[in-house]
């Protein structure tokens, strides 16, 4: 007998008829005899309808009364499931996120959880309880209803498995599991059967949608085994169908040894600013980064390029997509102090990056990605490394062809769809 969290997404929980096949699912792990605990999403489209509802009540709204709206989305799905699981001679009850109570920080619509209270939680699931529960919301320290951003959902689920130390928090999704590569692009990507804390961090990051960073990041910290896996199959015996998310222990060394890259993600969401003739002397990098962190925009990419012979340089450097507009016009504001001549921006540029613990123990890497881009003519715009990824800007033009030439480089094509 194991004890397990499962946690399904918006399009899972879409209408009654999704809601019982979640259900029949949920039944399914309870009569293998496992303790199980529930976390939903709000139906696909709610919470775009009940933040759409804020912003035409108030575009000032009050953040505490937007939790408030937003978070009912998923009290709706918990209780339907509950209703639909007893329906079918499970027990099951809803816990709501004060009602547990999911302590989180006051930090509303963004809150970070902070402590789970889990003895009646325990309790009702060794009794043989199905306990359901609405993912993204807790309660802040003053007892109001908290939020925690969107793509929440994930994190309350490993939170929850990691609270009540489950054996495996599964995440039920619209695909099957983590693959090389997103399949649309290259038909030929495999599905893999574990991929470590690190790496799904990284593809995280970089612009694989699977899982939400910050419940990565969680189950790294807290130790949480995450399995990925598709709401639409079937339910099955096999304890693993899907990927599963876990420390490099639980990989065998000569796996990770043999496979130099893991993954190959696209993130299309890029935005590139280049500020040119900054004076070249210290702290004027600071002056650059300082107020776009005022503004909580997030910088990724960031070349500084060989200084002029007038003492000054180019910086280069990406923010989200979503953000350019908030970025430039923080940078228009502390020109004076930043000191540049010009801001150029450019929008139609990707980010291709690839990822693999193997990186540590492999020469070449970059060396490959490069070759093999260059070898289609695919111009290098600028470059970010870490231990196990190295990331490249282009033109977005170039993004899919970018993808599948590093997938058949990297040996990452499976091998029946090359015999095909």
């Amino acid at each position: 007998m194991a004890r397990i969290v499962m946690k399904f997404g918006g399009t899972s929980m879409a209408g009654i008829e999704r809601i019982r096949v979640v259900a029949a699912r949920v039944k399914h792990e309870v009569e293998l005899g496992n303790e199980v605990a529930v976390v939903v999403s709000a139906m696909a489209g709610d919470t775009d309808r009940l933040v759409g509802f804020c912003r035409e009540a108030s575009s000032l709204y009050d953040p505490r009364e937007y939790d408030v709206v937003v978070a009912s989305g998923e009290q709706v799905t918990s209780g339907l499931l509950a209703i639909v699981l007893q329906n079918m001679g499970v027990k099951a009850r809803s816990w709501l996120g004060w009602q547990l109570p999911i302590h989180t920080d006051s930090a509303h619509a963004s809150a970070r959880i902070e402590t789970i209270d889990t003895e009646a939680l325990i309790a009702g699931m060794a009794a043989g309880e199905v306990a359901v529960i609405p993912g993204f919301q807790g309660m802040g320290a003053d007892g109001r209803v908290t939020t925690l951003g969107r793509g929440g959902s994930d994190t309350s689920a490993v939170a929850v498995a990691a609270a009540v130390k489950a054996d495996r928090c599964d995440i039920y999704t619209d695909v099957d599991g983590v693959y090389t590569t997103d399949p649309r692009i290259v038909p030929r990507a495999r599905k893999l059967a574990k991929v470590t804390y690190e790496e799904m961090l990284e593809l995280a990051s970089v612009g694989a949608k699977v899982l939400q960073t910050r419940s990565v990041g969680l189950a790294m910290k807290e130790q949480v085994r995450v399995q990925v896996l598709s709401s639409f199959e079937p339910p099955t015996d096999n304890v693993t169908p899907g990927t599963l998310i876990v420390g490099e222990d639980e990989i065998e060394e000569s796996e990770m040894e043999r496979q130099r890259i893991t993954g190959i993600a696209l993130d299309k969401n890029e935005a590139k600013i280049t500020l040119t003739e900054v004076p070249d002397r210290p702290g004027a990098v600071a002056s650059i980064f300082a107020p776009l962190a005022d503004a909580n925009i997030n910088v990724d990419v960031i070349v500084q390029n060989i200084a002029h012979e007038t003492g000054s340089t180019d910086v280069t450097f990406t923010v989200p997509g979503a953000e350019l507009a908030r970025a430039i016009d923080a940078l228009t504001k502390s020109r004076d102090t930043i000191g540049y001549v010009e801001m150029k921006h450019d929008t139609k540029i990707c980010k291709v990056s690839v990822v693999g613990v193997g990186m540590r123990s492999h020469a070449g890497v970059a060396s490959t990605m490069f070759q093999a881009l260059a070898g289609r003519g695919i111009n290098i715009q600028a470059i970010a490394t870490s231990e196990i990824k190295v990331s490249v800007l282009i033109e977005e033009d170039y993004a899919e062809l970018a993808v599948r030439v590093l997938h058949t480089a990297y040996g990452l094509d499976a091998p029946e769809a090359i015999e095909a």
